[in-house]
């Protein structure tokens, strides 16, 4: 069996995890890059990190936030996801947050933060339910875009018993000249199979967790089925 990985991973690792059996192909289909963007004092705002894109870029563009919750300017810092958390441990700051996706984020912050003033660190092409809900709710918020996405849409003559897509904008990347028709499809997250709905019918076998590690659970567990 022959799996498509729409993105670079470690074939060693991902073998390690589904078995010899499966052979791997791994080929990008976006690639991002930080832009440059003139500091500003982030004061008393709190931060919002979608993609640990965001996280790279923000620190790249030496920005500094305020982790002192005894000081007046302090950040308390939102985020999406395991990975753009671990972004973050790495250049030595925690999260006052962690929510699994921009929907449930934007409920929380509706229902817990009304009278914070968030500033958003992310890609051209995020999404855009923060900047349509939060205002809605008199939500001081503002995008700051610190990266751009850049679809590669590839051509991909290989049949593959199987897809695995891991961004709303690598699913549209993909699709702009391959099918998903006829292949066994998995996505990491349910924001990534909402755009992977909007390009076929077929059944989608969804992550629970916006992590490498769940996917390929997920992607085990649907395969063993074919095995048995």
């Amino acid at each position: 069996m022959n799996i498509l990985f729409t993105k670079n991973i470690d074939p060693k690792y991902i073998s390690e995890k589904l078995g010899n059996h499966i052979s791997v192909d791994c080929i990008e289909v976006i690639k991002t890059k930080s832009i440059s963007v003139e500091r500003f004092d982030l004061k008393d705002r709190s931060l919002i990190f979608t993609s640990s894109n965001g996280v790279k870029s923000f620190f790249e563009n030496k920005f500094q936030p305020n982790e002192d919750f005894t000081a007046k300017n302090y950040n308390k810092i939102y985020c999406v996801g395991e990975k753009t958390k671990r972004e973050l441990r790495k250049n030595g700051f925690g999260t006052f947050k962690v929510l699994k996706n921009a929907e449930t984020l934007s409920q929380f912050i509706t229902e817990n933060c009304v009278h914070e003033k968030f500033i958003h660190f992310c890609g051209n092409l995020a999404l855009d339910v923060l900047d349509k809900e939060l205002p809605l709710q008199n939500i001081s918020y503002k995008k700051v875009t610190v990266y751009e996405t850049e679809a590669l849409n590839p051509v991909i003559h290989e049949k593959y018993h199987a897809i695995v897509f891991f961004s709303p904008s690598g699913v549209r990347s993909f699709a702009k000249n391959n099918s998903l028709e006829n292949a066994i499809l998995f996505s990491i997250g349910e924001t990534t199979s909402k755009e992977v709905r909007k390009h076929t019918k077929s059944e989608i076998f969804t992550s629970t967790e916006n992590t490498l590690l769940n996917i390929l659970s997920v992607i085990k567990n649907r395969l063993l089925k074919d095995i048995l």
